[in-house]
């Protein structure tokens, strides 16, 4: 079985979300540079899983985004604690950087279908969390 392709992954926000993939995602081989506005945040990155790249920067300027290299991303993910940034970020990680995949993480159901509309895929915590109750709430 050939080796999947180690992809050049670009992840905007060190919190919670952002520092675990960040860390599973370098673990695995990838390319991997995190972006965020607090450079404390990097201090959620485990040495011993994430060798990638710290660019500390607002990841909705284009400076910082080309600072990461965004041209060259194979992905990009939103997944800062401001849904507004991450889908900001994402329309321009999508249209002016022509990255292939563009994911984002929402909380607000309502701006689903924004981004389905504008070709950002998005994965909404509080949607996923719902079902997975409803789904639980149905069982015996």
């Amino acid at each position: 079985m050939a080796k999947a392709k180690n992809l050049y992954i670009i992840i905007i926000g060190c919190g919670r979300l952002g520092s675990f993939l960040a860390n599973k995602l370098s673990d695995e081989g990838n390319s991997v540079v995190v972006i965020d506005i607090n450079s404390r945040s990097f201090d959620a990155l485990a040495p011993d899983q994430f060798s990638g790249f710290k660019v500390e920067g607002d990841a909705t300027e284009l400076a910082t985004l080309k600072q990461a290299k965004l041209d060259k991303a194979d992905v990009f993910i939103g997944a800062t604690h401001d849904e507004n940034v991450n889908i900001m970020a994402a329309q321009i990680a999508k249209n002016t950087f022509d990255v292939p995949k563009v994911l984002v993480r929402i909380l607000d159901p309502s701006k689903e279908s924004f981004c389905l509309a504008t070709g950002i895929e998005c994965i909404c915590a509080t949607i996923i969390a719902a079902e997975k109750i409803m789904t639980l709430l149905k069982e015996k």
